[in-house]
């Protein structure tokens, strides 16, 4: 581990707050109806690093989607982000594999997909159970098979 820009705490939130990604519509068929959300999208390694670090708000029909090629064991942490957050571990076909729900903020502990997974989307923090997003459901987005 290593490398990456040190700035300022204050520098750093300024910057997180922004640096938005460009958005891109995704929908969860959910058991209630279809959930629409405006996702940003964390496709690199410098965009998947920052994340959702130093955001101090999330809406709940907006996340960010971190994507990757294939299917793996996927890990996440909550350091330096500041509100707690869902992460929805989506498989390459879009099924909902697990969600991980209300995770704790500025936690180091290691967060796994338990299970091999193509892309994360991580959403507000009880966001999936207002929304009614359920492990199961599918995700429609470019990234996934079920796109279409």
């Amino acid at each position: 581990s290593g490398g990456g820009l040190f700035l300022p705490a204050g520098l750093n939130r300024a910057l997180a707050d922004a640096t938005v990604l460009n958005t891109e519509r995704l929908e969860i068929v959910t058991a209630s109806g279809v959930r629409a959300l405006e996702v940003e999208i964390a496709d690199t390694p410098a965009k998947q690093a920052l994340g959702l670090m130093y955001r101090t708000q999330l809406p709940d029909t907006a996340g960010m989607l971190f994507t990757h090629p294939g299917e793996r064991e996927l890990s996440m942490w909550m350091r330096n982000t500041y509100i707690p957050l869902d992460m929805v571990f989506i498989r390459a076909d879009g099924t909902i594999h697990r969600i991980a729900a209300m995770t704790e903020p500025h936690s180091e502990e290691i967060i796994a997909s338990n299970g091999a997974v193509a892309a994360v989307l991580e959403i507000a923090g009880g966001a999936a159970q207002r929304l009614g997003i359920k492990a199961g459901d599918t995700v429609r987005h470019r990234h996934f098979k079920t796109a279409q």
